[in-house]
């Protein structure tokens, strides 16, 4: 079943549009990050991984600069707190 869902992963990436453009809020997007998952630690983790990435990457999420460290930080709907290395760089101005 692990490799059912990798396969479904690699289908997606040949057949999406490469003209469209990336919505995806975090850096790695959600396809690449799921595969990853996947592949490492299993189909249960990367449904997991899967279910997560689903539920967050969406309307919801807040970036702002910590006044600390002078870096953007994103809380994401489940109220995470993700560093500036995992946001997007299209959302950081």
């Amino acid at each position: 079943m692990k490799y059912l869902l990798l396969y479904l992963i690699k289908i997606y990436w040949f057949t999406k549009s490469k003209s469209r453009t990336a919505k995806c809020i975090f850096r790695k997007s959600c396809s690449h990050y799921v595969y990853e998952k996947t592949k490492k630690k299993g189909l249960l983790m990367g449904l997991k991984a899967l279910k997560y990435r689903v539920s967050n990457c969406k309307y919801g999420f807040e970036i702002y600069i910590d006044p600390e460290s002078k870096k953007y930080k994103m809380i994401l709907p489940n109220k995470e707190v993700l560093g500036e290395e995992e946001i997007a760089k299209r959302l950081l101005i």
